[in-house]
């Protein structure tokens, strides 16, 4: 067991592709944790999508052994956090288990709106904070520059910043050194009773359920016996062990160690992240403080293409949950997609990596429909339900007013780029709180309405800024505003799965959008199709689809006109009765179409 000054626990935190897993693939390689020939690119990052999308989805954790310049040796745990604002919950729980944080920032880019986000909940959580300026190695490098940004934008004294060049490996000994000298040691007793907090687990096909520790207090060994304070389920320990990366099973992990356990647990929902874990006699009785739950702000439909699949999508979404905590979802039918699953999400790029996990995973074709927030309803009565899906609305003579989700945006954008990015905020009904400068920078901050942001806000701005904006947000809260639910009728019938909720001043242009993408996409029938969005009972947009006809006129050659006018009143006539009795079939690619998002 090791000594406890010889212990550091740190995250590397930082926005988006500032290069927190190449700089965490240099640590590993500099100390030798992994042999030369076994080193990869993104060596944390194990998942396919994200080495193919180069991004960072889990928080990875690894032991290294480290020999510093002092003569001696230091083991430092390593988390590696993702970085996009959906994964922010992984953050907040790796910043939980560790005393320190690197902080990286790009030296060409400065800091982004992420790095605030990040660096915000490293500060809550009481870490020390070492400031790291990467891509030295670069032509627009600006390391004055950025180090002063980060004592004005952040407030952190960035004098000393470690200069380092992940890439080339330069200013590597550097981060070792300021990591073994600047960071705490962890805090812990180890005569104490067992006291381990449940940083995240997953399950494994082999081995069950994999859970990661952080000791705080007391020793673990293989063989004890022991108890999850939220459930009170008491399991033998199979094996304890350390993440080098590889999995290296060890006789016992003492305080202020971070490392894994296995004891024939089941499932993963067995396994509540943030418990805290004891032993079965002689325990601890007072908690850790847990987590706080993640709270899903955007919610789909999952369909499978094939509805003969649907099992195999319950299982499918029922094993990614496992792994996913933040992810949440309930059954759901729909009387154009048959059944399916609603779910909740931290954000669309959540949405998209579990949509394209199920796909690739498990092999099942989906359909996904337009993504929307919940709205709280009032009614009249005093009481407040929750509604998830527009097609759900209560009558509207029962409903008093609705409210909808409110977020903090915090935007940095380049001067030249802040009228557009103004106007695109106010175009979505935002409401601006701030507005400061960092240097050449914008920080502007708006309050928004969460459900124009679902749709396509995030490219809207990259397009508008060409890239150089980055977008963070928060929930702030419900706020009342004057929504409406429109639905969508096809000949005269309503069709339920396309129903979608806006904001009364934008209906009319969101209903003539959807009407004329409805023609394009449903067949033409034998009789004309009028297609239409309404609020209640008031039409507020219109397209008709012409009907296919026979030239029934064609055996007249010559002759009186009204033999004509004869024949086409005839045919008139027929398809009047036919539009009466006729029933319109919406193909499935047409309502894959209508529902996907307005591109």
């Amino acid at each position: 067991m090791t000594d406890l000054k010889h212990i550091r626990n740190f995250s590397i935190v930082a926005h988006i592709d500032h290069g927190k897993s190449t700089l965490a693939d240099r640590l590993i390689q500099e100390t030798n944790t992994v042999a030369d020939r076994d080193m990869k690119e993104q060596m944390l990052d194990s998942m396919d999508i994200e080495r193919e999308r180069g991004i960072t989805i889990k928080a990875n954790t690894v032991r290294i052994e480290y020999s510093a310049d002092n003569g001696e040796d230091y083991i430092l745990n390593l988390i590696d956090t993702p970085g996009h604002v959906d994964f922010a919950y992984e953050v907040s729980r790796s910043m939980k288990a560790v005393e320190g944080s690197l902080l990286v920032v790009d030296s060409t880019q400065g800091v982004e709106a992420q790095t605030l986000a990040n660096v915000y909940q490293a500060i809550d959580a009481d870490h020390e904070i070492v400031p790291v300026l990467n891509k030295i190695d670069l032509p627009a490098s600006d390391c004055d520059r950025v180090a002063e940004q980060i004592e004005d934008v952040i407030g952190i004294d960035a004098s000393g910043a470690i200069q380092v060049s992940a890439k080339t490996g330069q200013g590597i000994r550097e981060t070792l050194e300021a990591i073994v000298n600047e960071l705490p040691a962890p805090k812990g007793d180890p005569d104490a009773p067992l006291k381990a907090m449940l940083v995240d687990s997953w399950y494994d096909a082999y081995l069950g359920v994999i859970v990661l520790i952080r000791v705080i207090d007391g020793k673990l060994k293989k063989g004890e016996r022991i108890r999850m304070l939220s459930t009170n389920a008491v399991y033998p320990v199979d094996r304890v062990g350390v993440f080098t990366p590889e999995m290296q099973p060890i006789d016992v992990l003492g305080p202020g160690e971070i490392g894994f356990l296995t004891a024939s647990i089941k499932q993963v929902r067995d396994t509540r992240v943030g418990d805290t874990i004891t032993h079965e006699k002689k325990g601890t009785e007072d908690a850790l403080p847990g987590f706080k739950p993640a709270q899903p702000v955007v919610f789909c439909g999952l369909f499978p293409v094939d509805s003969a699949e649907f099992e195999d999508l319950r299982d499918s979404i029922e094993k990614l949950a496992l792994n996913d905590a933040s992810f949440s979802y309930e059954m759901e039918t729909s009387a154009a997609l048959g059944f399916g699953f609603r779910c909740g999400f931290l954000g669309l790029l959540h949405l998209e990596v579990i949509r394209d996990r199920i796909e690739r995973e498990y092999n099942i074709e989906l359909i996904t429909t337009a993504p929307s927030v919940i709205y709280h309803v009032y009614l009249k009565d005093g009481t407040m339900m929750e509604l998830h899906n527009p097609a759900d609305m209560p009558d509207l003579s029962t409903v008093d007013h609705l409210e909808e989700p409110r977020i903090k945006a915090t935007i940095l954008v380049p001067d030249e780029y802040l009228g557009d990015v103004l106007k695109l905020c106010q175009d979505r009904r935002g409401i601006q709180m701030d507005l400061t400068y960092a240097g050449s920078r914008a920080m502007v901050v708006y309050d928004l309405p969460l459900n124009e942001v679902v749709f396509d806000f995030y490219d809207r701005l990259k397009s508008v800024t060409k890239g150089y904006a980055s977008f963070d947000y928060q929930m702030i809260g419900y706020r009342e505003d004057f929504l409406v639910k429109m639905s969508v009728l096809v000949n005269d019938e309503p069709v339920d799965a396309l129903s979608t909720m806006v904001h009364r001043d934008r209906a009319q242009q969101r209903g003539r959008a959807m009407c004329e993408k409805l023609k394009d996409l449903i067949p033409r029938h034998m009789f004309k199709i009028p297609i239409q969005a309404a609020i209640g009972g008031k039409v507020i947009a219109r397209e008709t689809l012409s009907a296919m006809r026979k030239d029934v006129t064609a055996k007249c050659y010559g002759g009186d006109a009204t033999r004509k006018k004869k024949l086409l009143e005839k045919q008139k006539a027929g398809k009047k009765k036919m539009r009466q009795f006729g029933k319109v079939d919406i193909p499935q690619e047409a309502f894959i179409n209508a529902l996907k998002m307005d591109d």
